[in-house]
């Protein structure tokens, strides 16, 4: 894999050639300035590190929400409110 460096200026020109190297698994750096650097990497479900049991446990808690199942607060006080109840 090599990597291939880009400043700003070069990547707003050439993305579309950044791009398809990203799309090959080459490392493509984009510098900007002198202290600053991010690395171009294509984007899949599994690189968004949400996994199969993290994405049940959000669509559980959609549901719940949908049904009315979930607390809701207005305010700092309601929740403080809660939290004394306990």
């Amino acid at each position: 894999m090599a990597t291939v460096n880009f400043t700003t200026q070069e990547f707003t020109t050439r993305s579309d050639q950044a791009f398809d190297l990203a799309d090959k698994g080459e490392k493509v750096i984009i510098r900007r300035g002198r202290r600053r650097a991010y690395r171009l990497i294509p984007f899949t479900e599994e690189s968004s590190g949400i996994t199969p049991e993290l994405q049940a446990k959000i669509d559980q808690a959609r549901e719940e929400y949908r049904r009315g199942e979930t607390l809701h607060f207005e305010s700092k006080e309601e929740i403080d409110r809660y939290f004394d109840s306990l």
